[in-house]
């Protein structure tokens, strides 16, 4: 019989702190998200080699923007993603996206979406 393990603590961190700590805990759902630009807010958790890593969320509406190469996992919301001459995709939670550097995106959002994200290389305008 295996020995039972301890009662496991949280220990949430500060983005701040994130690159520092062996162990680092930001719970995504309800994470302060900061720098307002319209209808998005980031909060950026670092980087790791030429990668950045943090959460991202865009309010209900249109939105167009140049992505940068991408990876992300949609938390909570929903939106449908148009890039001209492909079919238009529709992401909710669970869901994990790639993105191309240089796509030219649109984001038409009908509830909050929040992502966590890995973005490295391009860089939109």
């Amino acid at each position: 019989m295996a020995p039972s393990s301890p009662a496991r603590e949280r220990h949430p961190v500060t983005a701040d702190a994130w690159a520092d700590a062996p162990v680092a805990v930001v719970h995504a759902p309800s994470a302060t998200l900061t720098g307002d630009v319209g209808t998005t807010r980031a909060l950026t958790l670092g980087t790791t080699g030429p990668a950045e890593v943090g959460l991202w969320e865009i309010d209900p509406g249109t939105a167009h923007d140049v992505e940068m190469d991408e990876v992300f996992l949609v938390l909570s919301g929903r939106a449908t993603l148009s890039v001209e001459g492909w079919p238009d995709v529709a992401v909710g939670p669970g869901d994990v996206v790639r993105l191309r550097a240089g796509a030219q995106t649109t984001w038409a959002v009908g509830e909050r979406l929040r992502k966590v994200y890995v973005a490295w290389g391009g860089t939109g305008p």
